[in-house]
């Protein structure tokens, strides 16, 4: 599979363009994230952030320029492919995706034998370990609508992160969740990246998280990602 030479980041894209039905959602995005880095990706809805969220893990075509993620190619992505960029990431979602007539532990085996598991001893060991990493081991055999909102968020994370990925996707994943869950659930995504060595790209509104916990700072703007240098270099509420 073609790659870029010497990648040393997670993500790079130069002059990058999404579309949607033909009409450009993004344009000129010119973006490098590396491993070590926890970035945040701003914008008003529908400005554009899930779009290049999903270019990321396959599921929009960059329409234009050149990107890679996680040594992927998105201009020779083909189809076949998109399963295996995939399991070098981990993808966190708002509303959490859980299967809801499987146990916890269920939902960790079905998602490992659909990425190539195949040792049913190493499958249950790895859904021990990562339930262990986000502090819910005890709800292995539990279903997910006898879980907390902040428990089913933490399955999603235990999940996303059961094949080592080199990069985390957080698409808005406190946006359900009350200040104290989205505290928990915040302080749990930075402690994990630092654990797994993995880049994290988060998607939010949560301002008070950002002010809480500062990083890079990407905002979607005007089919623009415009780098953000620092927190105090915008006024969230104008």
């Amino acid at each position: 599979m073609p790659k870029f030479t010497e990648v040393e980041s997670v993500i790079q894209i130069s002059k990058g363009i999404i579309e949607q039905n033909r009409v450009p959602v993004l344009e000129g995005i010119d973006l490098t994230i590396n491993s070590d880095e926890f970035v945040y990706l701003i914008g008003r809805t529908g400005s554009g952030k899930s779009s290049l969220l999903k270019t990321l893990y396959g599921e929009l075509k960059l329409s234009g320029g050149e990107g890679s993620v996680a040594e992927f190619d998105l201009n020779a992505l083909k189809k076949r492919d998109i399963p295996k960029l995939r399991r070098k990431l981990g993808i966190v979602f708002q509303d959490f995706q859980l299967l809801t007539d499987r146990t916890v532990k269920e939902n960790l085996m079905f998602v490992m034998g659909a990425s190539g598991w195949k040792d049913k001893k190493a499958m249950e060991k790895r859904a021990l370990e990562v339930l262990q990493l986000v502090g819910i081991e005890h709800k292995i055999n539990t279903m997910p609508h006898a879980l907390s909102g902040g428990e089913q968020q933490r399955v999603s994370i235990a999940r996303a992160l059961l094949n080592n990925p080199a990069l985390i996707l957080a698409d808005e994943p406190t946006g359900n969740l009350d200040p104290e869950t989205s505290e928990e659930i915040m302080r749990l995504l930075i402690a994990v990246s630092r654990e797994s060595k993995a880049a994290v790209l988060m998607a939010t509104h949560d301002f008070a998280m950002i002010e809480k916990y500062p990083g890079r700072i990407l905002r979607v703007e005007d089919k623009r990602v415009h780098e953000v240098r620092a927190k105090n270099d915008f006024d969230p509420f104008s």
